[in-house]
């Protein structure tokens, strides 16, 4: 597999939908499962899920790039950067750098 910029018509980005049609389907559908779910949470629990949520998604990221984080730093830092308590562990740069918003 190449990556977007690697193609030969880039930066000429053409994509076909029919192909994603059914994960699509699926995001969709398992993103209103969490949705639906998380209006029956107290707030402590929801707050957990969003924490639970953005570190996969950050962790996940991070790994395909090659670099390996500590799920609780990562989570720690997110708490602390949605202003949600936390545990106030001593956070790696690399942890702390992926729960901050650019700009």
């Amino acid at each position: 597999m190449h990556w977007n910029w690697q193609q030969s018509d880039w930066p000429d980005f053409r994509w076909t939908r029919r192909p994603f049609a059914k994960a699509e389907a699926a995001f969709l559908r398992g993103a209103g499962v969490l949705v639906g779910s998380a209006k029956h949470l107290d707030e402590d629990a929801r707050q957990q899920l969003v924490v639970d949520a953005m570190s996969v998604e950050a962790l996940t990221t991070s790994e395909i790039e090659g670099e390996m984080l500590n799920r609780a730093s990562v989570q720690s830092s997110i708490q602390r950067q949605l202003g949600f308590l936390s545990d106030r562990r001593k956070v790696q740069p690399a942890e702390q750098g992926i729960s901050e918003a650019d700009g």
